[in-house]
């Protein structure tokens, strides 16, 4: 019973952590990579739809500025800009035939810290998802001790299993925010 909850919460935790490297991914650095366009939802065809290859379009780095989105359909250029802009991603698309491209301007310090103090935020929500699943899985291991399902030694065992999984986790989150910070400080 103790393994079931311990693989419960570790499938839980790196759901988690993918939410967060998610997250972090669409916070503009110093160069152009489709993660900072391809979240973003679109309104087409009656409903609303996300940018993300496979969806829409085809979304490509041309070079370390510049981001290149080839709609599937052509008809749809004028949408996926619209929802480009109205996404206030700080970035302006530029229709160039049956391509958009967008150009990222240089970040200035001030931008940086902002981008910074974002993705600190972003990641300090993603410790606070996993201490939550922490929490969830004690209270399920406690119950379970009280249900007479484990005994006190296997309860003790699946706790220090829990811990040792939400530091593993909260390190990989740090990891992201080190590697993020080196990306949005360089220039």
């Amino acid at each position: 019973m103790t393994e079931i909850i311990v693989n419960t919460t570790r499938d839980r935790m790196k759901k988690a952590l993918e939410v967060t490297q998610q997250d972090i991914s669409s916070i503009r650095s110093g160069r152009a990579t489709p993660a900072l366009v391809e979240n973003i939802v679109i309104p087409a065809y009656g409903g609303s739809q996300r940018l993300k290859l496979m969806e829409m379009a085809t979304i490509a780095s041309m070079d370390s500025k510049t981001i290149v989105i080839s709609p599937y359909d052509a008809s749809q250029i004028a949408e996926i800009e619209k929802g480009i802009l109205e996404a206030k991603t700080g970035v302006m698309p530029v229709v160039d035939g049956e391509l958009i491209r967008i150009s990222l301007p240089p970040l200035s310090e001030e931008r940086r810290q902002e981008y910074l103090k974002l993705a600190k935020a972003k990641l300090e929500g993603g410790r606070v998802m996993v201490r939550q699943i922490r929490g969830d899985a004690m209270r399920e291991l406690k119950k379970t001790e009280e249900d007479n399902t484990i005994n006190e030694d296997q309860k003790k065992h699946g706790e220090k299993m829990v811990q040792e999984l939400t530091d593993e986790m909260i390190a990989e989150i740090d990891g992201m925010g080190e590697r993020k910070e080196q990306e949005l400080l360089q220039v």
